[in-house]
């Protein structure tokens, strides 16, 4: 009778608490498949704009030569992405882009982990940091071009100015929201200034440091366009300067051609930072590892 009722009792706790491991580890769907759930809503979002676009131009609301429609488009877009002075002035404007970020993650970083660790810095920058995030990039460009007239360096600095303050304003939120439990645990097995933050606080505050970078990179995108906009460098070709080249010499088709390549390269950047978010909340296992 024994081994009769533990015969029976084997298959009630498989379809327990075993049945939800095994459940959890089944295979999900395929890379293609996930690839193509990521980009379907994007594909159709890009068919609904092209077709709201075509629209407004059969409406003859504007000229055709001021507001060319996207089979006149399509083809000056094709032809400057082959040209060598696209990929000449991508080239310079990600250049500017990658050192203007990269010295304004420095900047936030250093300066959110100072003002989240000690009061007095809270209570005398801690607001300014905020206001600084809320001031128009382009607002600080008469100051950048008094100090470094139109040069690199103007564009280094209001590009540094417009992301610093939004990642230094992720890594304060990030620290701020660490639960204090996860810091007595920290404590109790020694850790201690540095290592504390290393293992403890920076891991718990990922998730708001990343979003901080995220936003910090918005920030540094619109700063370089505006820049490269208002300080033109003759010897220097960039994305925003064709832009500005095309509005004077009024061709709009080259105007929206480059227009939709600066689009384009905001969403791959915004595909990279969605694709770290995704790795974050899956390790943290907030996420499915099938997702």
């Amino acid at each position: 009778m024994a081994s009769d009722t533990l015969v029976t009792r084997e298959p009630e706790a498989i379809s327990g608490l075993d049945a939800l491991e095994i459940a959890g580890r089944e295979k999900g769907p395929s890379r293609a498949g996930r690839l193509w759930f990521q980009t379907w809503p994007k594909l159709t979002a890009v068919a609904l704009a092209v077709l709201a676009w075509q629209v407004v131009v059969w409406s003859g609301w504007k000229p055709a030569y001021v507001l060319p429609g996207p089979d006149v488009v399509g083809p000056d877009l094709w032809a400057y992405v082959r040209s060598e002075a696209f990929w000449s002035g991508l080239g310079t404007t990600a250049r500017r882009a990658g050192v203007g970020f990269a010295a304004a993650v420095g900047v936030g970083l250093l300066l959110g982990l100072a003002v989240s660790s000690s009061r007095i810095l809270r209570a005398a920058i801690g607001s300014m940091i905020t206001a600084l995030q809320t001031m128009p990039s382009i607002a600080w460009f008469p100051l950048a071009i008094m100090l470094y007239q139109l040069s690199e360096q103007a564009i280094f600095f209001v590009v540094v100015l417009g992301a610093a303050p939004s990642i230094a304003n992720g890594v304060i939120h990030g620290v701020d929201y660490v639960p204090p439990l996860l810091r007595r645990a920290g404590h109790n097995i020694g850790a201690r200034g540095l290592t504390l933050y290393r293992y403890v606080i920076a891991p718990a505050a990922l998730p708001a440091i990343v979003a901080g970078l995220k936003q910090g990179w918005a920030f540094a995108w619109r700063s370089l366009m505006a820049g490269e906009l208002l300080v033109v460098i003759a010897t220097k070709t960039s994305i925003g300067a064709q832009l500005q080249y095309a509005r004077e010499l009024s061709d709009t088709e080259r105007l929206i051609s480059i227009m939709i390549a600066i689009l384009v390269f905001g969403l791959l950047a915004d595909a990279a930072f969605g694709a770290a978010d995704r790795a974050i909340r899956r390790r943290w296992g907030l996420l499915d590892r099938n997702s």
